[in-house]
């Protein structure tokens, strides 16, 4: 008797997340960009906003939030930020004093929150996943089951606080209604006015460059598109109007992404210093004009 096995890989969909970092001190250390309170939004780990207590104003850090939120967001969501920097002023003595600390030490609270969906065949989002929790001084302090929609103590110091948040079942309903759903609602938002940006901006920029190689009689010409969206990109590297190919020594490195959701792609080709020919780069994209050609010959001479 012989049997088979056969394995079912379920791919995960394309997600991304929705989070918020408030960090407050017990004391302002007085340190150049160290605040006693500090608030980021952060979209796929990319910052889209800011607060600090010094500035004591919530501001955009990409162009495509400043571009699509009008001004009344940002009033609001200053004066959202200033109540929390109250709050976390309140709450930090409130929990020194519980741990009997005193004054002259440095303590830390940080509140962390946020959610994460996942994409569906319309583009639309999904919730996936949820996270609401605190720290003090570097260690995990409280926070929300969502499954069981209830606070967690990490610490016996958290104890009292967890008794009293729970006690208040409106406190966990908002809590697991605001991450499922407005945190959501927003995650689609900013990442639909991400992509719209970058669908209508993002030509690629070309570079063309010349390197020696270990053979001294050779040289390397390389052509890179880098920072354009979508992903697809036609890229040729011609001598004297012939495509090259692999079995002509092309190398290339294929489209990879970077680090602000555009993409790169970088071809070479290894020459003789001697050789007369004509090189050209060519590069076709949607969000060009045509196509670009980039001349490499001429950088043969340079040495």
């Amino acid at each position: 008797m012989s049997a088979s096995l056969s394995s079912i890989t379920k791919t995960r969909a394309e997600t991304h997340s929705l989070h918020y970092i408030y960090t407050g001190l017990s004391r302002d250390l007085g340190l150049p960009g160290i605040h006693k309170f500090t608030a980021m939004g952060l979209l796929d780990n990319r910052m889209i906003d800011y607060f600090d207590s010094k500035t004591k104003k919530k501001v955009p850090k990409q162009t495509w939030m400043k571009d699509r939120l009008d001004p009344e967001y940002w009033v609001k969501g200053t004066q959202s930020r200033q109540s929390k920097q109250q709050w976390f002023e309140v709450n930090i003595n409130i929990l020194k004093d519980r741990m009997r600390q005193n004054d002259s030490d440095l303590h830390v609270l940080q509140w962390m929150h946020g959610c994460e969906g996942e994409v569906q065949p319309d583009g639309n989002m999904t919730f996936y996943h949820g996270m609401d929790r605190y720290n003090y001084d570097g260690n995990d302090f409280l926070s929300f089951d969502f499954a069981r929609s209830v606070w967690v103590a990490h610490m016996p110091a958290a104890e009292e606080s967890k008794r009293k948040w729970n006690d208040v079942p409106v406190l966990n309903d908002y809590t697991k209604g605001y991450t499922e759903n407005e945190c959501l609602q927003w995650l689609n938002k900013f990442w639909s006015y991400r992509m719209n940006q970058l669908q209508t901006a993002s030509p690629p920029e070309v570079f063309v460059f010349a390197r020696d190689t270990n053979v001294e009689s050779n040289i390397r010409l390389t052509c890179l598109a880098t920072g354009f969206y979508p992903q697809d990109i036609i890229m040729w590297i011609k001598r004297d109007g012939r495509k090259l190919y692999r079995e002509d020594g092309l190398e290339s490195s294929g489209v990879r992404p970077n680090e602000d959701d555009t993409f790169q792609r970088r071809d070479s080709v290894e020459i003789l210093k001697k050789d007369k020919s004509k090189y050209t780069c060519e590069v076709i994209h949607e969000n060009l004009k045509g196509w670009m050609t980039c001349y490499l010959y001429l950088l043969i001479t340079i040495k």
